[in-house]
C-alpha cells in the first residue's frame, strides 16, 4: 500500500499526524488516545499497514 493512501484512511477515520520522527511518523487516534509509528517510506506492506489500520482502529 502506498503511504499516501494509508495517512489517507488514517485521516478518515480521524486520526492525525502527531509529530515526525527520522524514520517514522507518529500518528495518533483522538478517541483511545493510541500512538503508532508508520514508516517513512513510499511503499507500506499489506501485512503492516493492515496491523497500523488495526492498532489505531481505522479498519
Amino acid at each position: 500500500m502506498k503511504r499516501r493512501d494509508l495517512e489517507r484512511r488514517l485521516r478518515i477515520a480521524g486520526c492525525y499526524l502527531k509529530r515526525e520522527g527520522g524514520a517514522h511518523s507518529l500518528w495518533i487516534n483522538p478517541k483511545n488516545g493510541v500512538v503508532e509509528a508508520v514508516p517513512r517510506h513510499t511503499e507500506v506492506k499489506d501485512p503492516l499497514a493492515k496491523k497500523i489500520l488495526k492498532n489505531l482502529n481505522a479498519e
